[in-house]
């Protein structure tokens, strides 16, 4: 299992375009493009985020999400991930600070901005499925 944590954590890391699916008011799935600023080693996915967005209203009604990474283009295509987990909206002073990075102040003006909050991922179970017909292989929390 520690093997896999550490193939999976860095398909992590080397994808940055993620597609994040939440549930509407409506019970209906809705996914969009997320660039996490930061995985941690115990595999949290942390994404800044609006604090108005549609995408922070979903979570914090029903905190089940899901992830897929790990494909930038078909030609090269190895592997890719399904994640699992339960995510929550942060806006406390030292969650956003810890956060942030440069590439947000194209969209915030720092990381007091009140628009500014913090999407935090902490997946249960990951598939790390490779590109033959195959079953994935399974980390679970």
């Amino acid at each position: 299992m520690a093997e896999l944590k550490q193939e999976i954590l860095a398909k992590m890391k080397g994808s940055t375009l993620w597609a994040l699916a939440t549930v509407t008011e409506e019970g209906k799935p809705w996914v969009r493009y997320v660039t996490p600023t930061r995985i941690d080693d115990d595999l949290t996915i942390w994404c800044a985020t609006f604090i108005s967005s549609r995408k922070a209203a979903q979570i914090r009604r029903l905190p089940e999400v899901h992830l897929t990474a790990g494909v930038t283009a078909l030609e090269t295509a190895e592997s890719y991930l399904q994640v699992q987990g339960r995510a929550e909206i942060l806006t406390d002073a030292l969650t956003r600070r810890a956060v942030w990075n440069d590439h947000l102040s194209a969209i915030f003006s720092g990381p007091e901005d009140p628009q500014y909050a913090v999407c935090r991922v902490r997946p249960y179970r990951i598939e790390y499925q490779t590109m033959a017909p195959m079953p994935p292989r399974v980390w679970e929390a």
